[in-house]
């Protein structure tokens, strides 16, 4: 099986000398290059001058020459030769070529040489050569070339030297940021360092974040709802869950007549539905734990009571609910939660105060929305009105078999809207619960 190797790992600061390497590089490559061929180009031209300038001796002296060329022994520092037409009249060894006017290289006897050639004047059909060695100027240019390459190979040397140190300071403030960000827990990044691309990971560090202990926020908040609502209802379960365990052993054990039977068992399905509601309640209560203010949405208040009013004549015939709004009244707030409290406003004046008529008014107000649900029924005693809030509390004239959740569920509905709630005494005769929710 073919293992996979893994990648090579370099710092941040590595890469960025290397970068500054390569772009030296090539940048001094560029430039060497044109002042490579720039002092070759001089070099030769500056040998084509001193050619031109011995030609302004040799040419108008031509005849002279003629007289002693053929004489001098042969030499490798220059050459002369004198040319009518096509014949040669004299030259030094070497023999040069026949070349046109002007500046040209031409090889002679395997070695290159730089040619100047001019016309005797006042004699056209005449002209005289004169040329050096071309190594005369190639050994100057490989020189000065050789000193540009040097210079090139420092520059990249210090450029990459540069990049390393500057490399380091431009990196400090990503290695501040990960020193923070690698504490337990995290520090929040600074998010002003001078750096705009540190700057920008900064704060999208941060936010990331802000999101983890958000979630993690959550998660503890969800974790704490489940403890919550564990022990709870294992408190709240466990009467009526003795009282059936006791009511099947009866069951079981004794010979009972049809008519203990059957109490035994009314009494088992009216335990079992108040084990029923309490777990409905309980979830309903952990449910509304975990909504955010993230969850609220523009909602019709009013609309949302003409719907609690139309459930409530299907489920509770024989109690009157209407609603009274001058219009529709808007409120950011959770649908379901709003519903969820004043169904269980309505429910909880029926059930326990015998409330045979409910009324339902919708104000709208400076911050919000005003709420307020009046029954005719028995009412709540004043000194009850805060304690009948709270979980598993119930009111001295509230009927048996309730969980003592209902209006624990409106308070919690009023905390996630931002509002409040209190009960109050009604103008029906019964009770007022004002919901305000902002």
């Amino acid at each position: 099986m073919k293992t996979l190797r893994p990648s090579r790992v370099f710092s941040l600061r590595a890469r960025v000398a290397a970068a500054t390497a390569l772009g030296a590089l090539i940048i001094v490559s560029l430039v060497g290059w044109y002042v490579a061929a720039a002092i070759s180009r001089n070099n030769i031209l500056q040998l084509d001058r001193r050619l031109e300038t011995a030609s302004e001796v040799v040419v108008p002296r031509a005849q002279t020459f003629e007289m002693f060329l053929g004489s001098l022994s042969r030499s490798e520092a220059f050459a002369i030769t004198i040319r009518q037409t096509d014949e040669v009249r004299a030259s030094t060894q070497p023999q040069l070529p026949a070349m046109p006017l002007g500046s040209a290289t031409a090889d002679v006897d395997g070695t290159p040489f730089r040619v100047y050639t001019a016309a005797v004047p006042d004699r056209t059909d005449v002209t005289v050569s004169i040329a050096v060695p071309l190594s005369e100027a190639q050994d100057i240019t490989d020189d000065q070339q050789r000193q540009v390459l040097q210079a090139g190979a420092l520059a990249v040397g210090a450029s990459t030297a540069l990049g390393w140190i500057l490399g380091g300071r431009a990196v400090r403030p990503l290695m501040r940021l990960t020193h923070d960000v690698a504490k337990d827990p995290p520090t929040p990044p600074r998010k002003s360092t001078g750096v705009r691309e540190a700057d920008a990971l900064a704060a999208a560090v941060g936010d990331m974040l802000q999101r983890v202990s958000d979630a993690q926020a959550r998660t503890e908040s969800a974790l704490e709802t489940a403890r919550d609502f564990a022990a709870v209802s294992a408190h709240e379960l466990r009467t009526p869950l003795t009282a059936m365990r006791t009511d099947i052993e009866v069951l079981r054990t004794l010979d009972l007549s049809a008519e203990q039977r059957q109490e035994i068992l009314d009494d088992l399905q009216r335990t079992q539905g108040r084990v029923e509601s309490t777990l409905a309640a309980l979830e309903r209560l952990a449910t509304g734990e975990l909504t955010t203010d993230a969850d609220r949405v523009s909602v019709d208040v009013v609309e949302v009571a003409d719907l609690v009013a139309r459930d409530a004549a299907r489920t509770l015939p024989e109690t009157r609910v209407r609603v009274e709004a001058d219009g529709p009244v808007s409120a950011l707030g959770h649908p379901t939660g709003l519903r969820l409290a004043l169904d269980n406003a309505v429910l909880n004046a029926v059930r326990h105060g015998g409330a045979t008529t409910v009324v339902i008014s919708v104000a709208r107000t400076a911050e919000g929305a005003r709420i307020s649900v009046d029954d005719n029924g028995s009412g709540v005693p004043e000194a009850e009105r805060e304690r009948v809030f709270g979980r598993f509390e119930r009111g001295s004239r509230a009927a048996a078999g309730g969980s003592g959740l209902g209006l624990a569920l409106v308070a919690q509905q009023a905390h996630l809207h931002g509002g409040t709630v209190r009960l109050e005494s009604s103008p029906l005769g019964g009770a007022r619960l004002v919901l305000e929710v902002r």
